[in-house]
């Protein structure tokens, strides 16, 4: 076939199929983490008979421990109902070395238009606060403040970063017409970016998380935007002949992985962000597109049909070698690991099967199914931190952003917007 699915989803193709539920294990064996033990205390208000206070205190705890608990790497100690009056007392803090190492307390206000958040980490073992943070603002960025604190806690405490204050975009049609919405790591803070009336896909984040660069139909052609998050502003980025689909930043930042056609066989070019000019990177390669990064960006992953049905290729940025990488039925939408360790990629080994989500190493050598028996399954997108995949999912008989571990266990929605979702990007 010559035409691969990533760009049939351009003319809104798609299929409901069946629901079910069937996990495959084991993308990265051995590498479990093992939990240690986290005391978080009430948060109190800053002033105490406000219950404006005492409310926020509450909602700001729930966020911090939803983050501190889907990162898995805590079992979180909390206080029985007889302790809940407890302080940082030296009495106190020795009740809490006897549940865990570190303790975490929180004091909140809320003054109407602005609030305030701050919070302490405990050493239990010396008693002494070691990290403390300070918040204010408005409160459509209360949520994210709980969520910048989660993540510092995640990173003081085990040197890894977190994803509680990332993002996700996605196309949906639940207007009628496919737009781009952005939603935080839980599905919550749902917001619509575009008002195109027209058809948008495809969204890919800049490496600031500043921008996001989308394929829509807006004047007609598939035309690459960019829409800058900081200015609010969405403005033409590409509008080449034929099909503008963006791939991926550099991570120097400079260089736009993307698939263009200009009238003939959709290609893999490399993009100068600044000048705009368009490099072909592949000589006879048949219909090629879906272009994704490594983290060093010496190679690039991608989509070809040049062996008949659409395989995974790689490309040596340097010497523009390929190698194939897969050989199953169909492939498409790869996405390279943050460890670089790993694709994931949508594919089936028959004709007669849905689309799954696989994993495969960079030898070929090791390929692994990620989902089964649960509907199509298709455009995955790892985590920031590489622990996470999102991806769209027919088991519920409509299109669905779905989130799973990186084994495949796991997979719960995203969100509950109505309509279809597509293509989802997790940002930085």
């Amino acid at each position: 076939m010559k035409i691969l699915t990533a760009l049939l989803l351009l003319a809104a193709v798609v299929r409901p199929v069946s629901a079910g539920t069937d996990v495959y294990i084991g993308v990265s064996p051995g590498r479990e983490v093992k939990q240690t033990a986290l005391a978080m205390a009430s948060f109190h208000p800053a002033r105490p008979n406000s219950t404006e206070d005492l409310a926020l205190a509450e909602a700001m705890r729930g966020i911090v421990r939803s983050d501190l608990l889907y990162s898995r790497y805590f079992e979180v100690k909390e206080e029985p109902l007889s302790q809940a009056n407890l302080d940082t007392s030296p009495e106190s803090l020795m009740y809490w070395k006897g549940l865990a190492g570190h303790l975490i307390t929180g004091k909140a206000q809320d003054s109407g238009a602005v609030w305030t958040f701050n919070a302490r980490l405990y050493d239990l073992a010396t008693g002494k606060v070691v990290m403390e943070k300070f918040y204010q603002g408005e409160k459509r960025a209360m949520r994210r403040a709980a969520h910048l604190f989660a993540d510092d806690v995640i990173l003081r405490l085990t040197g890894r970063l977190g994803v509680a204050h990332s993002k996700l975009a996605f196309a949906n049609n639940s207007t009628g017409r496919k737009e781009i919405y952005v939603v935080d790591y839980d599905g919550e803070n749902l917001t619509r970016l575009t008002l195109d009336s027209s058809i948008d896909l495809l969204p890919r984040w800049s490496h600031d998380a500043s921008r996001i660069y989308y394929t829509t139909y807006r004047w007609g052609n598939p035309d690459m935007f960019e829409i800058d998050l900081k200015a609010g502003k969405i403005r033409p980025f590409t509008t080449f002949q034929g099909l503008n689909i963006p791939g991926g930043v550099s991570p120097d930042g400079l260089t736009m992985l993307m698939t263009l056609s200009r009238g003939d066989d959709p290609s893999i070019y490399a993009l100068d962000i600044v000048t705009k000019k368009a490099k072909k990177l592949l000589k006879s390669f048949g219909v090629s597109s879906s272009p994704t990064w490594s983290p060093d960006g010496k190679q690039a992953a991608f989509i070809s049909d040049r062996s008949g049905n659409p395989q995974v290729y790689v490309l040596d940025m340097e010497s523009s070698a390929t190698r194939r990488l897969t050989h199953l039925n169909w492939c498409d939408s790869p996405s390279w690991s943050p460890s670089g360790e790993w694709i994931v990629f949508a594919g089936r080994e028959t004709s007669k099967e849905n689309m799954n989500i696989f994993a495969i190493d960079l030898t070929g050598s090791q390929i692994r199914r990620l989902t089964n028996k649960a509907g199509d399954n298709e455009d995955p997108s790892w985590s920031p931190d590489g622990r996470f995949v999102a991806f769209t999912s027919t088991r519920r008989g409509r299109r669905e952003i779905f989130v799973m571990d990186a084994d495949g266990s796991a997979p719960h929605p995203l969100t509950e917007l109505k309509g279809w979702s597509f293509t989802p990007d997790w940002g930085p």
